[in-house]
Formats: C-alpha cells, sequence, structure tokens
C-alpha cells in the first residue's frame, strides 16, 4: 500500500455539518420474546472514527444491520446521514460502504474488472462535493493490490483477499463506512498500512467510520471514541484514555534511585513525579507511569456488568453523564 492521497479529497471540501452522521437515541431490539438491544443511545459526527467492543452476544451485529438498514427495529429512533434507515433509498445506500468479515463471491472476477464494475454502480450517485466512483487505478495503489490488478480474485492469498474486501467497501466513496473485523488475516505490516488508510479516510475525506472488533490494541490504535456494548447496553463510551482513567484513577509510577527499585499509586502522576525529580533530582532512574489499559478497562466493565456489580447510577458515571 503507497500513501497516495485521496482522489479528490482535498479539492472540495464538505460543507460545514452539524447534524451527526449518526443519532441513536432509545434503540431496542426484540426477538420473539427475548431484548436483545435494550435503549441503546450514542451519536456519531463527521470524519470520527468509531469503536464498537463487547463480548459475543452484547447486540454489536443487531445494532451494526439496524444502522445499514438490513434489520428493522423494535423501537426507537435512528437516524443515519440525516435518513431512517429503515426507509433508506439507493441514493442513501451509495452513501454508505461496508467491509465485512468475508465476501466470497465472484471468485472468477479479475480483480481490476471486478473493482471497475462495482464502482460503475455508483457513479449515477456522484455529486459536486464527492466523486464516485474511486478510480479504480487509484483505489488498487491506494488498499496495495496494483500488482494483482489482472489476477483473478480467487488466486489471491488471505491477506490480498482481505485488501479486496477494503476496496470494495470504500470504491463508492462512502461518507460512512461499517468495518467489521478489517484486519483479519492482514499481517503486522499490512495492518500498520491499513490504519494508516483508516486515518487518511477520517481525516481527508471526512468519513465517519464505525468499526467492530475484538482487537483491543487496534480498537486503542483506530478510534476517536470507544463505545462498550454488554447485555444489550452501551455500558461505556469515551476515548480509550477516558475509559482506562474512570476504571482506574491511579496511575502505578515505577522508578529507581541509586539502583533501588520503587512502586507507588498516584491519582496525580504528573504532580507525584515533579515532586519525584525535586526530591532527588538527577538520581531518579528508569522511570516508568502506566495507567490502566484499555483491555484492562475493557475487561473491568464487562466483567462487573455481567456480575450485577454495578448500579445503574454508576452506569451513567461511567458513561460521563452527571448525576441530577
Amino acid at each position: 500500500m503507497t500513501a497516495v492521497e485521496l482522489a479528490g479529497a482535498t479539492e472540495t471540501p464538505h460543507p460545514p455539518d452539524t447534524d451527526p452522521v449518526l443519532d441513536v437515541r432509545g434503540l431496542r431490539m426484540r426477538y420473539g420474546a427475548v431484548d436483545v438491544l435494550h435503549g441503546v443511545d450514542f451519536t456519531a459526527r463527521r470524519g470520527e472514527v468509531l469503536a464498537l467492543l463487547g463480548p459475543n452476544g452484547a447486540g454489536k451485529s443487531t445494532t451494526i444491520e439496524i444502522l445499514e438498514g438490513f434489520r428493522l427495529r423494535s423501537a426507537g429512533e435512528v437516524r443515519v446521514l440525516g435518513t431512517d434507515p429503515a426507509r433508506g433509498d439507493e441514493a442513501w445506500r451509495a452513501r454508505l460502504g461496508v467491509v465485512l468479515q468475508s465476501w466470497r463471491d465472484h471468485g472468477r472476477w479479475l480483480v481490476g474488472d471486478l473493482l471497475t464494475h462495482l464502482g460503475s454502480y455508483y457513479a449515477p450517485y456522484a455529486t459536486a462535493a464527492i466523486r464516485r466512483p474511486w478510480p479504480t487505478a487509484d483505489l488498487l495503489d491506494t488498499v496495495g493490490l496494483t500488482g494483482q490488478a489482472g489476477r483473478r480474485v480467487n488466486q489471491l492469498s488471505g491477506g490480498q483477499r482481505r485488501r479486496l474486501d477494503v476496496a470494495v467497501g470504500i470504491v463508492g466513496r462512502p461518507e460512512l463506512l461499517f468495518l467489521d473485523e478489517p484486519t483479519v488475516g492482514f499481517d503486522p505490516a499490512a495492518r500498520r498500512e491499513f490504519h494508516d488508510l483508516v486515518h487518511r479516510l477520517a481525516d481527508l475525506d471526512e468519513t465517519t467510520i464505525l468499526v467492530t472488533t475484538h482487537d483491543l490494541d487496534e480498537a486503542e490504535k483506530l478510534a476517536d471514541r470507544i463505545l462498550i456494548l454488554a447485555g444489550g447496553r452501551v455500558i461505556a463510551d469515551g476515548s480509550a484514555d477516558e475509559l482506562s482513567r474512570r476504571v482506574a484513577g491511579k496511575a502505578e509510577i515505577r522508578w529507581s534511585v541509586d539502583g533501588e527499585r520503587f512502586v507507588h499509586a498516584a491519582t496525580d502522576a504528573t504532580g507525584f513525579v515533579r515532586e519525584l525529580f525535586a526530591q532527588h533530582g538527577d538520581a531518579v532512574a528508569d522511570l516508568e507511569v502506566r495507567r490502566a489499559s484499555l483491555e484492562d478497562a475493557y475487561m473491568t466493565l464487562v466483567r462487573e456488568h455481567e456480575s450485577g456489580g454495578r448500579t445503574d447510577t454508576a452506569l451513567r458515571v461511567l458513561r460521563g453523564e452527571e448525576e441530577r
């Protein structure tokens, strides 16, 4: 994957947008007598990258399918790009992109021909601000498949196949992109290049991106905000750093003085380190400040939710809401 600028990304900036790209309020879903979603609320603005995390059975797939317009909700208000997805037409759908976990159709197509063919469906929905589709040569270059343009899809390796999945998802230059476990099968280098692509889509094209993943390290690297879904409810909403601080307010500070090791927990890590240097100066060595990781926060929140260890009031605090 090369560092190609997104075609036309800087030529026609988006007009100011005050309405959220995603606006979900009181979303509920029931299958028979079983409630899967219990009043889910969240929003996303233009150019924001959200990671939707949660254990299996939490309701992530159901939520995404409702947002994509593939499943009708039981109750609640949902707006995606200003439209109720239950009533979205083809022009609305052309503004969306989806990268599924797996996609095995069209194995005999040549890679370049497939992207050109799929891109042709988006051409009628091009606008002055967003040119659709993405030119095939530029798209192949961006996802690192230029050398495979003339190969059949069923001849690609697993990693190349996943790159094609991404290309299919973004061929229409979506304003909102859904990514489901996007880097499964990627080696570390390809994963890093994909992360760069996500950031360029968000920063240059102002694409809003909703990613579901079980890779917490990936979520921390990619997402501006993280939603944790458990038991059909959003139990936490914030940046990785915010969630970590709410779960574990104290930082662990490790250091040594004259070869002797010390460990201390402090709420104000900066103030403690400042006092430490004021007292010991250059004798302080091997300094390390560690806060709870996103994985620590995630495991703590989900575990306590599943055990019933948090009251509704505590959950509101974790979601950043003030008590009234």
